[in-house]
């Protein structure tokens, strides 16, 4: 008794049916199962597409990136661990990332020339060999990143998938191989000029 009142044993609550069918798919979707996917997709396709609708404010990216989102959740699925967050936040994450990303891949990224218009040697061939030479003297890890991620113009995310690295790791490599790019171009006199 506590100050005169029976203490009640509480139980926890079974789960409902509709917990256990989804914690039924998320497990059969870690298991391959498309039909899963599809459940999954049709419980949260539109909280993730309303989600990703506030952060991208465009209803066609963000239909894309919605999909992008469940076309992924077939590969990261295996990584949610019931017990961590419930699988609406998780995915809700997953989302937030990705639009986050799609952000950046849309943004306007200033680009400066490597050399002035004006000079004879200004060449876009000559620019190509300069940036390739600087870019071969870059180790070879940082080189790779810095390709994925401007060239093909992968996310942190999906480079770090591809590498087997962890994302900070991915961002490091990133940072590193660009600072050595820019040291090496200056070594062959092409580093970009910076605005006044």
């Amino acid at each position: 008794m506590v100050n005169g009142f029976r203490k009640q044993r509480t139980l926890a609550p079974l789960a409902s049916s509709e917990d256990r069918r989804l914690h039924e798919a998320i497990d059969r979707a870690k298991a391959g199962d498309r039909d899963a996917i599809r459940y999954l997709y049709c419980r949260y396709a539109d909280n993730v597409y309303g989600y990703v609708c506030t952060i991208l404010r465009d209803e066609h990216e963000a239909e894309d990136v919605t999909q992008n989102v469940f076309a992924k959740l077939m590969s990261v699925i295996g990584k949610y661990e019931r017990r961590d967050v419930p699988f609406s936040a998780w995915i809700l994450r997953i989302a937030r990332n990705a639009a986050l990303d799609h952000l950046r891949q849309r943004r306007a990224v200033p680009v400066e020339e490597v050399r002035s218009p004006e000079t004879s040697d200004g060449s876009p061939e000559l620019i190509g060999e300069t940036v390739s030479e600087a870019l071969g003297r870059v180790p070879v890890e940082q080189r790779s990143v810095v390709l994925m991620r401007h060239l093909i113009g992968l996310s942190p995310g999906e480079i770090a998938e591809r590498v087997g690295k962890s994302e900070a790791a991915i961002h490091g490599l990133h940072h590193r191989g660009r600072a050595a790019a820019r040291r090496e171009l200056g070594a062959l006199n092409a580093r970009p000029s910076t605005l006044s």
